[in-house]
């Protein structure tokens, strides 16, 4: 199929891409890396009045350091980040959830905002910003604003964009001391959209858990923190027993959706093999 038809601007300031999607609203799209924008173009899936390239927007790519964390501009390619050494040492969640991203074509042309903007709740990024307790920058008209990655994502590719907003960086808070990464997802062939997937950043000392968050993707409209069953972990060492325990909780816990690659009962059965699979390694590890 082709896309409907569509206005196309490219602007090199962002206060000029700003200026066009507070002018056109919901008839905007922004255009960054475009390997899921197209696609739903091309369906007709999406059907915007005008798509804004930000792609000759400066200071919107890279990656810097804040502190102990990080800060990845939007417009930052997939490819950079996952080859960045600074993102594996402070962000080691993602730095693992990056080769599961499709494919080296659509890493290489696809950006880091791109993904979490968009908010496709199988996709990996998402996940691993709500686990990582990310902040989301955001420019409009009106300035520059912050929003926790937890209240970002709102519902199936919905998010707290407004209209005439840009997403422009997201700030990844440093890693505190004790506190392990672990990242796993299943799908049937790599590169294709996981049946479901987990990340998960939790707080160790002396080999137990403490605090932590088990994120799923692939689960729900957005991404899903299962509160209830994260809590089972705090003061526990990892067994056999606490593992079939938490993955009672996680079958009470979530309801996923069915589609043609699952139903719900198979993905409640996958989050508890998945918190298995990634929650036995990291506990062995300290």
């Amino acid at each position: 199929m082709k896309p409907a038809p569509f206005a196309y601007v490219r602007p090199e300031r962002l206060e000029d891409a700003v200026g066009v999607l507070e002018e056109r609203g919901e008839g905007a799209r922004v255009l960054a890396g475009g390997q899921s924008l197209m696609a739903t173009l091309n369906m007709r899936l999406s059907a915007p009045e005008v798509l804004v390239d930000i792609g000759r927007v400066p200071g919107l790519a890279g990656i810097e350091a804040t502190g102990d964390g990080l800060r990845i501009g939007a417009m930052t390619r997939h490819a950079e980040v996952e080859a960045s050494e600074l993102v594996a040492s402070r962000a080691p969640l993602i730095a693992s959830a990056m080769p599961h991203i499709a494919h080296p074509a659509v890493r290489n042309r696809g950006t880091f905002g791109g993904s979490i903007a968009f908010a496709d709740p199988a996709a990996e990024l998402p996940a691993c910003a709500v686990a990582l307790g990310a902040r989301m920058t955001i420019t409009g008209k009106g300035g520059t604003r912050t929003v926790e990655a937890d209240a970002f994502f709102r519902g199936l590719y919905e998010t707290a964009l407004e209209p005439g907003e840009v997403l422009t960086a997201v700030e990844v808070p440093g890693i505190a001391a004790g506190w392990k990464s672990g990242f796993m997802e299943l799908s049937r062939r790599h590169g294709d959209y996981a049946m479901l997937g987990l990340a998960a950043h939790v707080e160790m000392e002396d080999g137990r858990f403490g605090r932590g968050r088990l994120v799923f993707f692939g689960a729900g409209e957005r991404p899903v923190s299962a509160v209830r069953s994260a809590a089972l972990l705090e003061g526990e060492r990892w067994s056999d027993a606490l593992g079939a325990g938490l993955a009672d909780a996680l079958r009470e816990e979530l309801d996923p959706f069915e589609d043609l690659n699952a139903d719900a009962a198979m993905r409640r059965h996958l989050a508890g093999v998945l918190a298995r699979r990634t929650l036995g390694p990291l506990a062995a590890a300290t």
